[in-house]
């Protein structure tokens, strides 16, 4: 975990516990070959070490993989995929397939990915818990999208669409960096006929040169030794006033936000 991660797990865990909610732990491991070996060990680690202790058990999306399929496979019945062949550089601006991969009829040894078609009427409208109403013509802005990689991956968009609406959850608050992937996932979620949860996204931390800080471009992992340091920026970041300079331990510090916690201050 570094800063910015350490801002969305404390955004979450607050506006959980502020209701007196239940606040659970997915690890997005749909990606193979991406995963770095010890890496979920460190971020439990991490988070109780910042006093932010998750209810149940950890969930995985690798343990899924029987949902993705059979919501692909409703989604297949409803006349809503196809299988596309074009390469990054084939696809539009938006990373849509512009070609005719829909009329085709591919074999099946063809690396293909599959794509989900999106009416061009569609809008999406939700009511942030930080940006309050978003409205979202998704169907001017994109036409397709993947739902299964070439490499028989499944994509983050249908993973995500589906766990997002598991059993108990309620609110899905992450970084906004993710804001216009939630439209195409409460898009898969109308399709497959499934309630939407309550959607939330937290400002994202920037590096100097104001790309988004990610353990792609080499962010700083958090210093373990300095919780309550740590959690008093991430506080800061969120527009929640400062704990006051006696607590000094991550429980104390954690207790008195959880108090005075506001959605309303968090920056928009």
């Amino acid at each position: 975990m570094h800063a910015g991660s350490l801002l969305a797990a404390l955004g979450s865990f607050l506006q959980a516990r502020a209701q007196g909610a239940l606040w659970r732990l997915r690890i997005d491991d749909i990606d193979p070959p991406r995963a770095v070996s010890g890496s979920v060990g460190a971020i439990q680690v991490s988070l109780e070490t910042h006093g932010l202790r998750f209810d149940g058990d950890i969930q995985y999306q690798s343990d899924h993989a029987h949902r993705y399929d059979q919501a692909l496979k409703t989604l297949d019945e409803l006349g809503d995929l196809f299988h596309c062949s074009c390469t990054r550089a084939m696809l539009d601006a938006t990373g849509s397939c512009q070609n005719d991969c829909a009329s085709k009829n591919f074999t099946t040894t063809e690396p293909t990915s599959i794509r989900v078609k999106v009416p061009q009427n569609t809008v999406i409208t939700l009511n942030d818990t930080f940006l309050g109403r978003q409205n979202w013509h998704l169907g001017q802005q994109l036409s397709n999208f993947v739902v299964r990689r070439r490499d028989g991956l499944y994509a983050y968009q249908l993973a995500a669409a589906l766990d997002d609406v598991a059993p108990l959850a309620t609110q899905v608050i992450r970084g906004r960096d993710l804001l216009d992937s939630t439209p195409r996932q409460i898009f898969l979620q109308r399709r497959l006929a499934l309630p939407s949860p309550e959607y939330g996204h937290l400002p994202v931390l920037k590096d100097q040169y104001g790309a988004k800080l990610s353990k792609q471009q080499g962010a700083s992992a958090l210093d373990n030794k300095h919780p309550a340091k740590n959690l008093r920026s991430a506080l800061r970041d969120l527009g929640q006033p400062p704990p006051p300079s006696e607590l000094t331990d991550s429980e104390s510090v954690l207790e008195w936000s959880r108090s005075r916690w506001d959605p309303l201050r968090v920056p928009r």
